[in-house]
């Protein structure tokens, strides 16, 4: 696709040097082709006032054969691309465009296209606060922008055998609080993305309400707010109350996602009633560093939940690393006025960040956090 829109034609054709001869090969390579096809061609145009035009409507592949089968590997390919899209689309939007209701509504988009299987909940600070996610109101308070709680569920026709939940980190923008961003190296006018994790939710939303897998329940749960600068904001040394009752001594006002989301893994438990869960969130800088802006990491305690994560970012070509969940280093995160603090040293810091995550999961909940800190970005992309 990139020869194409160099070349401006409007038609282009993809022929196989070496034939796929095995239905299930030739299916799976439909699916990979037509989904890159479409994902190739997205260019992000809608802020510019003069966009270039993108002329090529139509790709053909040669060497897999028809029929059928092919025609729906084709579409399954095709509903993987419009949840990638969609993820694109909201990471790319400035934040005074992508707000915490801007995200509800692209949730609403997607419950009304699948009313059948999708119902959407979106709850305000009031409603947050009679349920007594302290953490997350605590992040949202000094915003002018109201914060959006939304929980997404699909519920697939037929038997449910398990429920699951994906919680994303959504932070329509950080400034990191009292604890402001500032100075080279700060990222502060990135901060728009540090709602990838909420739009990675969305974009699999997305996917499940084209391809609606059957006898798994599942649950996209996003904390939306910013984290902004006000006189009645969060600030270094105060207590917060979660929801499961914890207390955290807030010694970093930066450190606000582990915060939404603490309450946020509490309600896909206790409300959702969610067996398995996978958080995805831009939560560290020190995952960066760790391992650099195209891998992600992988905190889990669960070898079996490690082997599918892996397996399913090796099919989608995404790269993740399994990282240690040192229990020693939950030391750093005793507060001698609360339950803990939300932040450790310099030293593991992503690891810290997992391991404070892990206090607000229930023993018997199966549960991974990913750390996309480094792959929600790519300038060149």
């Amino acid at each position: 696709t990139k020869l194409a829109k160099s070349e401006k034609v409007s038609s282009a054709a993809l022929a196989l040097l070496n034939p796929v001869e095995q239905q299930q090969q030739q299916q799976e390579a439909a699916t990979r082709i037509a989904a890159g096809a479409l994902i190739g061609c997205y260019e992000s145009t809608r802020f510019k006032s003069k966009p270039k035009p993108f002329k090529l409507s139509a790709v053909n592949i040669l060497g897999l054969g028809d029929g059928s089968a092919l025609d729906d590997a084709i579409k399954i390919g095709s509903s993987i691309a419009s949840g990638n899209l969609l993820t694109r689309y909201l990471v790319e939007a400035p934040p005074n465009v992508c707000t915490p209701s801007h995200l509800a509504e692209a949730a609403a988009h997607i419950a009304e296209k699948t009313p059948e299987t999708f119902k959407l909940q979106v709850y305000d600070a009031a409603a947050c606060a009679d349920m007594g996610m302290g953490c997350y109101l605590g992040v949202a308070e000094a915003s002018l922008e109201p914060p959006k709680f939304i929980h997404l569920t699909y519920t697939p026709k037929g038997e449910v055998k398990k429920k699951v939940a994906i919680v994303g980190k959504g932070l329509t923008f950080d400034s990191g609080g009292y604890n402001l961003k500032a100075g080279p190296g700060s990222m502060i006018e990135l901060m728009k993305f540090d709602m990838g994790g909420a739009a990675a939710t969305l974009g699999a939303a997305r996917i499940i309400a084209e391809t609606q897998p059957q006898g798994v329940e599942v649950h996209f749960i996003i904390a939306s707010c910013e984290n902004m600068v006000h006189g009645k904001g969060l600030r270094p040394g105060d207590v917060l109350t979660s929801a499961n009752g914890k207390t955290v001594e807030v010694n970093n006002t930066d450190a606000e996602g582990r915060l939404t989301l603490a309450d946020a893994l509490w309600y896909a438990q206790e409300k959702a009633g969610a067996k398995s869960i996978v958080d995805i969130a831009t939560l560290t800088g020190a995952c960066i560093i760790a391992l650099g802006g195209e891998v992600g990491g992988m905190f889990t305690p669960s070898d079996a939940m490690a082997a599918s994560l892996v397996s399913a970012s090796n099919t989608a070509g995404e790269k993740v690393w399994r990282m240690p969940m040192e229990a020693s280093y939950a030391e750093q995160l005793k507060s001698s006025v609360a339950d803990m603090k939300n932040t450790g040293g310099r030293a593991g810091g992503s690891i810290t960040a997992a391991l404070f995550l892990k206090e607000f999961v229930k023993e018997g909940t199966e549960w991974a956090h990913l750390d996309i800190a480094g792959p929600v970005w790519d300038e060149k992309a």
